[in-house]
């Protein structure tokens, strides 16, 4: 709230300053932008807007833009305290002694991307820290307690989400982002305390799509910043670790859309606190991580000005996309809520799509891997890679992405066919398309003469729907057959509500309500005897109970596990679970709960015998254990469980003979940071019901 305030006074002292508020957290907190120019740009700042982005074209129009457009992004994670501390210096600096350099040039700074992380880094830090701080590694005040500060209030990381705009802070600032498309972007950030200060240029592999001209103006900011850093005799590297392949980083989505993104890192973190000893025996303070921040974001804005016009000239080259290889992009609409999830990501990032004609294209099948013919059908999905957004269509859909180093920081493998399950395929040629919204509200009515109401069961939207019902006390059945009623075919899985399951007085108002709500179509139906497979009489049309979960969360847990699947129960499912803590939880009566979920972690404090055999008779009396990652090392080989530790095969190699310098290389064969693989799924199963 201090740097709230602190913006807000600035905004209205100075007038070559605007502040907007573009958005608030799950926790009601404010997300500001900052805009730092001059007084004449600041009243011009829309019409410097549209001139900008008609260069990409995304605006009708032909208007020159001189201006530099440098966007500043501080604290994505939240105790990585240093960032937010250094953008109220560096805005003190530019509207002071640094004005010359706004003459031509908008800074965009957003002071703190990640509010309810970092207030709960500062506000934990405040309790614990001794005064004057203590700088011993051991002291209190550098051991964070779970989860930490570094994600947002659903524990996601925010700099792996800015492609796929999961969380809400995400969404609202690429909706700005997408309104200023900026020429160059800086995500600061902080490493270990032991570690140098980390600035651009970026490691190799560099993605493909990054232009010749972004590679080599990341080398002249690096070299700006490094005569600044050898003046004072600061310590710092380049060219290492932090590569530009993924693109869902805070460097790499701004750099797919033109801009020159960067990462800068200063030693810190978590750990950092006001000061903390090295283990060289230095002192690292947060004065000064929060000056070499300071340092190099006014030399970015520095070197912008310098280059402004360059910068504008580069920037518009970026977006002619006539070189790339794939023209279109086709994805089956096999399943419309699955074309409607995607579509709705597309729209977050303003990518545009149409939809195909019936006909007969020829590519790259996704499936298959292989060049084929496919057949198009009315709706399915075309993304065409000329326009504005081409090259990040490319990242986004492209089959493999070109590796030139295998030494990566972390994600390799998101192609979206894949991710989202799509049969696809890549066209060298651009496919005929056209422009369409279709209708997708559902409207049921009530039938009071209905034995039964009917719904498919293939997409997350309907296992929200289930969870709605569940809530309302309505008890659907499902089938395990597919079965074919009233000259219609259904498949396994397929949702039955059964009146006589619910006998209440308004059940059609409820169940209609519900339906109409969820977008969901139910077909009712007049009898229970099918035509072809099993009445709903029958022992394989079973109840769906309601289900009371609850979730492990607290010390041992992996704080990113437990926050994603309590942010899939809360915001997708929208289906309530209990979240204990392992601070307590051998003490829980695990009876009350049907369903127990331990997210990924590390629990061999926690999951004892005695508590494993609580869970055991909570499983044996009928209740439902779901383990996630390394959670199964806690049940591998114990009674009860058929579940066992792979045996690592012995190495046949009798020397070791693998040179020192290799040595990084050879231990990431042991390291899968991002894979597609291609499985069968018994689709008989119950838990496979609805794919292919």
């Amino acid at each position: 709230h201090k740097v709230v305030a602190y913006f807000k006074y600035v905004s209205k002292t100075v007038p070559n300053v605007q502040l907007e508020k573009y958005g608030e957290t799950n926790e009601y907190r404010p997300l500001y932008l900052s805009y730092i120019s001059s007084p004449e740009n600041i009243n011009n700042l829309e019409k410097i807007r549209k001139a900008n982005l008609s260069q990409t074209g995304i605006v009708a129009g032909i208007s020159k833009n001189k201006t530099a457009i440098v966007w500043l992004s501080y604290n994505v994670h939240g105790n990585e305290s240093s960032r937010t501390e250094s953008a109220m210096l560096t805005i003190y600096d530019l509207i002071t002694s640094k004005k010359a350099w706004l003459e031509n040039t908008i800074v965009i700074m957003d002071p703190c991307i990640n509010p309810d992380g970092r207030d709960r880094y500062v506000n934990w830090y405040n309790q614990v820290k001794s005064s004057p701080y203590n700088s011993e590694q051991d002291a209190k005040e550098h051991d964070e307690p779970w989860p930490g500060g570094r994600a947002n209030h659903y524990l996601f990381d925010l700099n792996r989400d800015w492609a796929w705009a999961t969380q809400i802070e995400s969404k609202q600032r690429i909706k700005m982002y997408n309104k200023w498309m900026p020429h160059i972007h800086v995500d600061f950030h902080e490493q270990g305390i032991n570690s140098p200060y980390y600035f651009a240029p970026g490691a190799e592999p560099f993605h493909e799509v990054i232009s010749d001209w972004q590679r080599d103006f990341q080398t002249q900011i690096g070299k700006n910043h490094a005569s600044y850093f050898d003046k004072e005799g600061w310590l710092y590297f380049t060219k290492e670790s932090f590569d530009l392949l993924y693109p869902s980083y805070g460097d790499t989505y701004p750099t797919f859309m033109g801009a020159i993104g960067m990462t800068f890192e200063q030693a810190g973190g978590g750990r950092g606190g006001l000061g903390i000893k090295t283990d060289e025996g230095e002192v690292l303070t947060l004065k000064d991580r929060a000056i070499h921040h300071m340092t190099t974001g006014l030399s970015t804005v520095e070197i912008s000005s310098k280059n402004a016009e360059k910068l504008n000239t580069e920037f518009k080259k970026f977006f002619d996309n006539s070189n790339l290889d794939y023209k279109s992009f086709i994805l089956k609409n096999e399943n419309t809520d699955k074309t409607v999830r995607l579509t709705n990501l597309l729209d977050t990032h303003e990518i545009k799509y149409e939809y195909a004609s019936k006909g007969i294209v020829k590519g790259y099948r996704f499936n298959t891997q292989k060049e084929e013919k496919f057949i198009t059908s009315d709706d399915d999905l075309v993304i065409h890679t000329n326009q504005p957004k081409g090259k990040m269509v490319k990242a986004l859909f492209e089959p493999k992405a070109k590796l030139s180093d295998s030494l990566t920081y972390d994600i390799t493998a998101w192609s979206i066919p894949y991710a989202h399950g799509f049969d696809a395929v890549a066209s060298k040629t651009k496919v005929s398309s056209y422009n369409s919204t279709p209708t997708r509200n559902a409207t049921n009515t009530i039938d009071k003469k209905a034995y039964a109401y009917i719904s498919k069961w293939n997409s997350l939207e309907d296992a929200t729907f289930l969870g709605a019902l569940l809530q309302q006390n309505i008890t659907p059945r499902f089938s395990e057959k597919a079965f074919s009623l009233e000259g219609k075919s259904y498949d396994r899985g397929t949702l039955i509500i059964l009146r006589n399951d619910n006998r209440t007085a308004n059940f059609d108002k409820k169940l209609i309500a519900i339906a109409n709500q969820n977008n969901r179509n139910i077909e009712p139906v007049a009898t229970g005897f099918v035509d072809i497979g099993l009445d709903f009489g029958s022992s394989s049309v079973k109840p769906i109970n309601k289900q009371k979960i609850a979730l492990l969360s607290g010390k041992g847990t992996s704080s990113l596990s437990f926050g994603e699947i309590w942010h899939f129960f809360e915001t997708e499912l929208k289906y309530p679970l209990t979240i204990l803590n392992s601070d307590y939880f051998d003490s829980v009566k695990f009876s009350k709960y049907d369903v127990i979920i331990i997210p990924n972690g590390y629990y061999s404090r926690i999951l004892n015998k005695s508590t494993l055999d609580k869970l055991s008779t909570f499983v044996s009396s009928g209740g439902t254990l779901i383990a996630i990652g390394n959670a199964l090392n806690s049940f591998a080989g114990k009674k009860g469980y058929a579940l066992k530790s792979k045996e690592a095969k012995k190495d046949s190699t009798k020397y070791n003979l693998t040179p020192y310098a290799d040595q990084e290389r050879k231990n990431i064969k042991n390291l899968i940071t991002g894979a597609i693989f291609k499985s069968k799924v018994d689709v008989t199963h119950p838990l496979a019901f609805g794919y292919k």
